[in-house]
C-alpha cells in the first residue's frame, strides 16, 4: 500500500501547481505580520497634567508640573501638578516659583483637568483616546493581554474547526473576521468596546496562518514542503511584520493606522478561486488530483488514483469518527508529546512585544525586531534540510537561553552590547518556534494534524498574553524578564530530547502511523510525569 506522498509522486514536485499554491498561501500569511500592530497602538507617549488657560505668569506655567526623579533622571510628574488654585492665588501676587516660594511647600492634586500629550511620535493612539494613564495604567497592557487572548481563542478553535470543515473555509473565514473587525474597531465609542473588537479581531489573527501552514504543508511534499512550512510562511509573516511600522510611521492616529492595516485584507477575496482544498481531507481528493495534473501538464496513470483511492478509503474507514483536542491527551506517549511540544512555544510573543523598546524610536524597534527573524527562518530552514530536528531544536533553544541570562551581565554602558544579546536571543527563539511548528506537522496524522498545530500555537500565544504585565517585573528586578524568558528556552530544550525524530519520514496520515513512529521511551520519566493520577 503506497502513502500519499509516493501516491501523489506522478505530480512532480514543484509544477505550476505547487508554484500557484506556494506563493498564494505565503501572499495570504502576510497580513499576520500585523500581530504586532498593539505596540503602536497601545504605546504610552510622553504626558504630564493638563493645565488650562488661566492667567498664570510664564514662570509659573513652567513650574506647574513638578519634578520627579525616575531611574536616576529628573522628569516632570506624569500624574499631578501643584494645586491650581495656590498657584493662581501667588502668581496674581507677583511671586515667583524657586525665589520667593519654596515649591516643596505647595500642595500637589491629580489631573483633575486631563493630560497634555507629546505628538511628536504619535498623533494619537488608544492611550490618548481614552486616557490609559495614571490610575486607569493598568487598562494599557491588559489592552495587548485580551488581544492575545482572542489570538489564544482562535488559533485553538481553528484548529479543531479546520479538522471538521476543511483548512481552505476556515483559511478565508478568519481572514474575514481579521478584516471586518479591524475596521469596526475604528469606531469604538469607550475602552470597553474597543477591547471586545481588539478580541473578535483576534480570533481572526493568525489562525489562517494555522490553516494556511497546515494546507501548505499537506499539498506539497518533500524538500519543497520543507522549503514553504520553514521559510515560506515565515518569510512571509516577517514581511508584514517589517511593513507595520512603514504603515505606522505614515498613520500616526490609531484610527488611521486600523483602516490602514485592513485595507491589505481586501485583497485576498479572489484567491478562493485559486486556492484549493487539502487533498488529504475531505471527498473531493481524487478531482482535487486531477486539476492538479492537468494544471502541471501530467498524465495521471489510472492504477495510481485507483491505489490511492483504495489507501484513502481505507484510512477514512478506520478514521470515520472526528478526533477532537482530548485525543491530544489520551493516551501518554501523546499527550507527552503534546505537551512538550506546547512548552517551545511559549517565549516568542514574550520577546517580540519587548524588543519594540529597543530604541528610542518605536518604529526603528519594530523593524530591527522584525528583521532579525528573517535569518532566523533562513537557519531554521537549512537545519530542517540538513540536520536532525532534535539536535537542530535543542542546540538553538540553548543558545537563547544562554543569551539572555547573560544580558543581566553587561554593564549599563555598553547598552548595545545588551541590544546585540537580545537580538540574538529573539533570533534563537525565532528559529526554534520556527522549527517546532515543522515538528508539530511532522509528528502528528492528517485526521488530527490541524487540531495539534492549532493547540500548540494556542500554548505559544500565552507568551503574549503574559508579556504585557511580564515586562511590567523589570520595574523590581530589572532582568527578570529575561532570566524567565531564558529559563523557559533552557526546559524547552530539556523537553525536546523526549520527541520523535522526524526527518526523512514521510507524514503520518493516519493514527495507526503515528504511533508506529519512534515514540516516547517506555520509561521515560516525561512519561510518569504527563500521566493521569
Amino acid at each position: 500500500m503506497k502513502d500519499y506522498d509516493e501516491a501523489t509522486a506522478f505530480l512532480g514536485q514543484w509544477g505550476r501547481f505547487q508554484q500557484v499554491v506556494f506563493f498564494l498561501l505565503c501572499l495570504s500569511i502576510v497580513p499576520d505580520g500585523f500581530v504586532f500592530s498593539v505596540v503602536f497602538l497601545t504605546d504610552t507617549p510622553k504626558h504630564h497634567c493638563l493645565v488650562p488657560e488661566v492667567n498664570l505668569t510664564q514662570d509659573w506655567l513652567d513650574a506647574i508640573i513638578p519634578v520627579e526623579v525616575v531611574n536616576g533622571r529628573q522628569e516632570l510628574s506624569r500624574c499631578s501638578r501643584y494645586r491650581l488654585d495656590e498657584v493662581r492665588n501667588l502668581s496674581a501676587r507677583g511671586l515667583v516659583p524657586g525665589r520667593d516660594v519654596n515649591l516643596t511647600d505647595l500642595g500637589q492634586e491629580g489631573c483633575v483637568d486631563g493630560w497634555s500629550y507629546s505628538r511628536d511620535i504619535y498623533q494619537s493612539t488608544i492611550v490618548t483616546e481614552f486616557d490609559l494613564v495614571c490610575n486607569e495604567e493598568w487598562k494599557q497592557p491588559l489592552t495587548s493581554t485580551i488581544f492575545f487572548l482572542g489570538v489564544l481563542c482562535g488559533s485553538f478553535i481553528a484548529g479543531q474547526l479546520s479538522d471538521r470543515f476543511g483548512r481552505k473555509p476556515v483559511l478565508f473565514v478568519t481572514m474575514a473576521v481579521q478584516v471586518i473587525f479591524t475596521i469596526i474597531e475604528m469606531f469604538s465609542p469607550s475602552w470597553t468596546v474597543f477591547v471586545i473588537f481588539l478580541f473578535f479581531n483576534g480570533l481572526g489573527q493568525v489562525s489562517n496562518f494555522v490553516s494556511g501552514f497546515v494546507l501548505g504543508t499537506e499539498i506539497l511534499a518533500g524538500n519543497v514542503r520543507v522549503l514553504f512550512s520553514s521559510l515560506g510562511v515565515c518569510v512571509a509573516f516577517a514581511i508584514g511584520y517589517m511593513f507595520l511600522p512603514v504603515f505606522a510611521y505614515f498613520l500616526r492616529s490609531w484610527t488611521s493606522l486600523l483602516f490602514g492595516l485592513a485595507l491589505p485584507g481586501l485583497v485576498y477575496i479572489p484567491l478562493w478561486w485559486f486556492i484549493p482544498e487539502s487533498p488529504r481531507w475531505g471527498q473531493k481528493k481524487k478531482a482535487i488530483l486531477r486539476k492538479a495534473a492537468n494544471i502541471n501538464k501530467v498524465e495521471a496513470p489510472e492504477v495510481i488514483f485507483e491505489d490511492y483511492m483504495a489507501y484513502t478509503d481505507e484510512s477514512d474507514t478506520k478514521s470515520t469518527k472526528h478526533y477532537n483536542v482530548l485525543y491530544l491527551l489520551k493516551t501518554r506517549n501523546v499527550r507527552s508529546m503534546t505537551v512538550i511540544l506546547c512548552m517551545v512555544c511559549t517565549g516568542y510573543y514574550g520577546l517580540s512585544l519587548n524588543t519594540s523598546q529597543l530604541h528610542a524610536d518605536p518604529y526603528i524597534s519594530c523593524f530591527i525586531s522584525a528583521a532579525v527573524e528573517v535569518p532566523a527562518y533562513i537557519s531554521s530552514w537549512l537545519a530542517l534540510r540538513y540536520l536532525r530536528r532534535k539536535l537542530s531544536v535543542i542546540s538553538i533553544l540553548i543558545l537563547g537561553a544562554l543569551s539572555l541570562y547573560f544580558i543581566q551581565l553587561v554593564p549599563q554602558e555598553l547598552s548595545y552590547l545588551s541590544v546585540a544579546l537580545e537580538m540574538l536571543g529573539k533570533f534563537a527563539i525565532t528559529t526554534g518556534t520556527s522549527l517546532m511548528f515543522v515538528y508539530t506537522a511532522e509528528i502528528y496524522p492528517t485526521v488530527i494534524r490541524n487540531t495539534a498545530t492549532g493547540t500548540c500555537t494556542t500554548f505559544s500565544r500565552m507568551g503574549g498574553c503574559i508579556a504585557p504585565f511580564l515586562l511590567k517585573l523589570s520595574a523590581y528586578v530589572a532582568y527578570l524578564p529575561y532570566i524567565t524568558l531564558g529559563t523557559l528556552a533552557l526546559g524547552s530544550a530539556f523537553g525536546a530530547l523526549f520527541l520523535p525524530e522526524t526527518l526523512g519520514k514521510p507524514l503520518p496520515q493516519t493514527i495507526q502511523q503515528m504511533h508506529k513512529m519512534e515514540g516516547l521511551p517506555a520509561h521515560s520519566p516525561l512519561s510518569s510525569l504527563f500521566s493521569c493520577p
